[in-house]
């Protein structure tokens, strides 16, 4: 059995299911599967009802039915089977479509996970979207919101662009389709539906330039001095999208000059970005980067729904919903990312880290942790914890690193995992970005300890931190 052989097995117990609930996470990656899979299931004359979930944990196992349905989870189930054993749910009664680490269980639920046939820069979203596909040749008008998925879910990142069958069958399927269109060699940069040229790249840590990333009137003055327009003649910023492919090409070589310059390297200047030429102009809808910033606003903000409804189609009242906690989410994170620098950190040897407490919802320190990481010392991992409003007794972990120290061998999923069980708690996600729950008690020892183990990864891998 292969993992397109899971992929057909999957498509056809689907199939033949009367009734399904999908269970997904909250992020960007699933709510993209769910839309693609109950779009697949009900265009089939399937019953299928939905289920969101943040976590899939003991506190959130009563939101899945106990009735006859199939139950699909979609981006979680992988690590978190001993939950579905405890519910006495049978083989028969669940199916996983996910991309996480598995955890081993003594009863065998059905399982469609790319990761362990190596797979790793493919999320659940691509996986969804090729059981939808298997279901049926005619689904690939959902290959964009798959990539949506896999991008919001930082698949890209690493890369500067999707690989292996996220982008061999994904991308080209969205490519044929026609909603789909492909940028190679772009520049390597959010925003660039909506933000004005010069505030994308000030907001560009990626690579870091000099004068420009976090310098807003250091990168106007750049543009300046090339000769790009900036403004409309009625004051309006121009974005990247809308610049002249010339004009593109002039700043990317100024870029690279001044990299150089600096003894950087320029590999990471480029990247392979995805477009939505379907999508009104200047709208966080029209690539695929701020389309997933979108979909995570809904998530973080307990509406994915909203969400979905939007990856559906809905660009009125869903949309209009979506914009204002947009809004909302931008306002907050930057409040985050100030009060995360303002306070400062405490560094360890392999790590630096903070705890807000109940300053800030859990559900978006992550994303704080993340952007803050350029401005503190990059070389190092950040954790972050915070309170849980549901539970007193926990402390939810966040943690972040970049490309770099990835390549020197740190792997944040391995390290809170091991760290966390050892605790009691649970963790998992990606090298690059990872999370865990523990006990609140617990956390002095767990931040010694997690330094400990990335200390380990690092001396495997032979390279240090600094």
């Amino acid at each position: 059995m292969g993992f397109s052989d899971d992929v057909k097995a999957a498509a056809e117990q689907i199939s033949d299911a009367p009734e399904i609930t999908i269970i997904s996470h909250i992020d960007a990656d699933g709510i993209s599967c769910e839309a693609i899979l109950s779009q697949a299931i009900s265009r089939q004359g399937i019953r299928v009802k939905s289920v969101f979930v943040r976590q899939l944990e003991p506190l959130t196992m009563p939101q899945v039915p106990s009735d006859n349905s199939l139950k699909v989870f979609a981006d979680l189930g992988a690590g978190q089977q001993n939950l579905f054993l405890e519910r006495g749910f049978s083989e028969k009664e669940v199916l996983i479509v996910d991309h996480h680490v598995s955890q081993e269980c003594e009863r065998q639920y059905t399982q469609v996970n790319c990761l362990p046939y190596g797979f790793e820069r493919m999320s659940a979203a691509g996986v969804s979207y090729l059981i939808a596909k298997q279901m049926d040749s005619a689904n690939t008008d959902l290959a964009k919101l798959a990539i949506v998925g896999n991008v919001g879910d930082m698949m890209a990142r690493e890369k500067c662009g999707l690989v292996g069958p996220a982008r061999d069958i994904i991308v080209e399927d969205g490519v044929s389709h026609g909603n789909v269109e492909v940028r190679k060699r772009d520049l390597n940069c959010y925003g660039t539906a909506t933000r004005p040229v010069h505030l994308s790249l000030t907001y560009n840590d990626d690579p870091f330039v000099r004068g420009i990333s976090n310098n807003p009137e250091g990168a106007r003055q750049f543009l300046k001095k090339l000769g790009i327009r900036q403004q409309t003649e009625n004051g309006r910023w121009y974005v990247w999208e809308e610049i002249s492919q010339e004009e593109k090409r002039i700043i990317i070589s100024a870029l690279a000059e001044q990299l150089i310059a600096n003894g950087d390297t320029v590999d990471r200047l480029f990247a392979e970005t995805y477009g939505f030429p379907d999508e009104t102009p200047r709208t966080p809808l029209r690539n695929a980067q701020e389309y997933a910033t979108v979909l995570n606003a809904c998530g973080r903000w307990a509406k994915p729904q909203i969400g979905s409804a939007i990856l559906r189609g809905d660009r009125g009242t869903a949309y209009r919903d979506a914009e204002h906690m947009l809004k909302n989410h931008r306002a907050i994170i930057r409040n985050l990312l100030e009060f995360i620098i303002d306070t400062g950190v405490k560094e360890l040897e392999n790590l630096q880290y903070l705890h807000v407490g109940a300053r800030y919802p859990d559900t978006i320190v992550g994303i704080g942790a993340g952007m803050a990481l350029s401005k503190l010392n990059a070389k190092k991992p950040i954790l972050i914890m915070c309170e849980v409003p549901e539970d007193p007794n926990l402390t939810k972990v966040s943690m972040r690193t970049n490309e770099r120290v990835v390549e020197q061998g740190i792997d944040l999923q391995q390290a809170l995992n091991c760290a966390s069980a050892e605790y009691g708690g649970g963790g998992g996600g990606h090298k690059i970005a990872a999370g865990a729950y523990i006990p609140k008690t617990a956390e002095e020892e767990f931040v010694i300890r997690v330094n400990r183990i990335l200390g380990e990864q690092f001396a495997a891998a032979g390279s240090g931190n600094r």
